[in-house]
């Protein structure tokens, strides 16, 4: 008989590790996803990219506004008796009596090496923190946050043209992957969870948008992290004339110049070491462009100082 999997996960990012259970012919009896979010101005109902497709596949799927204390939820997973959980970035803390029922308990996977990035943006953090490496970590949820024993961690390089938008692609596609043989190996009794090392913990706090303002005065390498760690939500910028202006991809020059000074027209802006070259950039309320399209009828020429304050 097959065993019967509970999915919980919300995102794009968790998609294709549902899919790829899905499609190797894993018996998917419920997802759980965040409910439906009304668009700002509340005329348009948005689901979650993981409700679409659940119901492109006709897989049964639930969208409770919370867990705890939830008797409904409660006694329908206990009734459905599942033999593991999946959680990927479903957004919703889970109760000790929803995690005691699954016969093999909930695993979760979580887009950092633990015990590094514990908590929401590991991604965004992880970049703008200038590391080399990242990946999955696949782990038993505990109460706590990110806290569970590790059966397995998968790495990947991290490039400097690399933002946030292209690392969550590579994680999901890795852990699409990785989670089929995982889950196999769990129900076989064939792999234990590792405790964590709590001492190496480090915290990926959710990103604010004032994060992104960019300060001309550190380092361009530092200015870089920010710019593709944030991108594309909700992105690094800067402000000229009153105008709010998105940095959506740049590289690192090695023009030296004064701090938040355009040296040229290939928009090459001084940092406190060296600068980088802005090759798409977006201004408030218009469409995003490349570097040489943007200069021709652009206010910021050479010699423009662009905003700190």
């Amino acid at each position: 008989m097959l065993k019967k999997i509970v999915f919980m996960g919300t995102p794009y990012f968790a998609v294709p590790i549902l899919k790829s259970l899905y499609q190797n012919g894993y018996n998917v009896s419920a997802v759980y996803t965040q409910p439906p979010q009304k668009s700002n101005r509340g005329q348009k109902i948005n689901k979650s990219p993981i409700q679409n497709f659940s119901e492109t596949l006709n897989i049964e799927f639930r969208t409770p506004t919370y867990l705890k204390d939830n008797k409904d939820e409660l006694e329908y997973l206990n009734k459905l008796n599942p033999d593991i959980a999946i959680v990927v970035a479903y957004g919703q803390i889970i109760p000790k009596e929803i995690l005691d029922l699954p016969k093999k308990g909930f695993i979760n996977i979580h887009a950092s090496l633990l015990p590094k990035w514990r908590g929401a943006a590991p991604i965004q953090r992880s970049i703008m923190n200038l590391d080399k490496e990242t990946g999955i970590s696949i782990m038993k949820i505990r109460e706590k946050l990110d806290t569970g024993p590790i059966f397995c961690t998968y790495k990947i390089k991290i490039e400097d043209s690399d933002n946030a938008q292209i690392i969550s692609d590579k994680l999901s596609k890795l852990a699409s992957e990785k989670i089929l043989d995982v889950v196999d190996d769990i129900f076989d009794d064939k792999i234990k969870p590792v405790e964590q090392d709590h001492r190496n913990a480090t915290y990926a706090n959710k990103i604010k948008k004032t994060e992104g303002k960019i300060n001309w005065n550190k380092p361009a390498r530092e200015i870089i992290g920010i710019i593709n760690g944030l991108n594309p939500s909700p992105g690094a910028w800067f402000n000229f004339s009153g105008v709010r202006y998105k940095i959506l991809n740049a590289k690192i020059s090695e023009t030296k110049g004064k701090a938040g000074e355009v040296m040229n027209d290939k928009l090459e802006i001084g940092c406190s070491d060296l600068s980088i070259q802005i090759l798409e950039i977006q201004r408030e309320g218009k469409q995003p462009q490349k570097t040489n399209e943007f200069i021709l009828g652009s206010k910021i020429k050479k010699g423009s100082i662009l905003e700190n304050e």
